[in-house]
């Protein structure tokens, strides 16, 4: 298969202003923010960036820095607004704002996807703060949200509510992604679609260990058991691992051999304001009928 590209474009509330010498200035609402980027290797196409608050890493491999403010930022968060959806943007310790904006023409194609289905089965693993899961629940699907993180689902349900959709139909779960899908096999279950991000490392809520590369097969073997000839999609996402795109797309490919639809599989990126160059975020597979 040959390797495509989803570009994020900006929107009212997120936009990818410059990047390069290794970082990149976005706005989230009414506040610009620095951020390390390896890939934007590039020079930007200004020297003079002026932000809210920039995120300096620390010398370790494993994520660590801090956030180095220049003007008053609220520390629980400001509303930000995508299509429907409206949801908390924060910085946190992780380095990024709460929710992944890349993940934005992945929202829309999945709406794609279930155009026209009344109430369509769909689940959103590692669901993390729930964009995602409101960006489908919006188009009448009925929502598994499942994350290991206490702190993600109440923020995914705090999320839920600024958008008015405290009652739809979502099962939110505390719960480890790998179990809880071999659960569901168990039980016969099915869906229409099934959204999937997982971490390159992470902890269960029973501190169940979670390795992409060691983990991912079984995980993507047992979602090809909740869907069926009638589903519609399964979207993988992957960040931050030497993988190509293509490793992840022929893992799809194998795992969805007897079905009828499409794989496909590429980059994610999202497009700069300033000379709209596209600058990779992630590598993606997914099956759709």
């Amino acid at each position: 298969m040959t390797p495509g590209t989803l570009i994020g474009e900006p929107w009212a509330d997120y936009g990818l202003i410059d990047s390069g010498h290794g970082r990149k200035l976005e706005r989230y609402g009414r506040y610009r923010f620095i951020r390390p980027e390896p890939q934007a290797m590039w020079a930007p196409a200004s020297d003079d960036w002026q932000a809210a608050a920039e995120f300096v890493p620390g010398s370790d491999e494993d994520g660590g820095g801090q956030w180095r403010y220049n003007e008053q930022v609220p520390r629980d968060g400001w509303r930000l607004k995508w299509d429907t959806v409206t949801f908390n943007a924060q910085c946190t310790p992780f380095r990024h704002l709460g929710f992944f904006p890349d993940m934005a023409p992945v929202w829309g194609w999945m709406r794609e996807r279930i155009a026209g289905m009344d109430a369509p089965e769909c689940m959103n693993l590692f669901g993390y703060t729930g964009v995602g899961t409101l960006a489908l629940a919006a188009r009448r699907a009925r929502m598994v949200h499942v994350d290991a993180s206490k702190k993600s689902v109440e923020a995914a349900k705090g999320n839920a509510a600024l958008s008015g959709m405290a009652d739809a139909p979502i099962r939110w779960l505390i719960d480890d992604a790998a179990k809880f899908v071999a659960r569901e096999v168990r039980r016969g279950r099915r869906y229409d679609g099934i959204l999937l991000d997982p971490p390159k490392y992470g902890r269960g809520p029973e501190g169940e260990i979670w390795r992409l590369e060691e983990d991912l097969p079984a995980l993507v073997a047992n979602c090809r058991q909740l869907l069926d000839e009638n589903s519609r999609f399964l979207f993988l996402t992957v960040y931050a691992v030497r993988m190509s795109a293509l490793a992840i797309g022929e893992l799809v490919r194998q795992a969805f051999a007897d079905m009828p639809g499409t794989v496909e599989c590429g980059e994610l990126g999202v497009r700069e304001e300033a000379r709209g160059l596209v600058l990779p975020t992630a590598i993606w597979a997914r099956w759709s009928r």
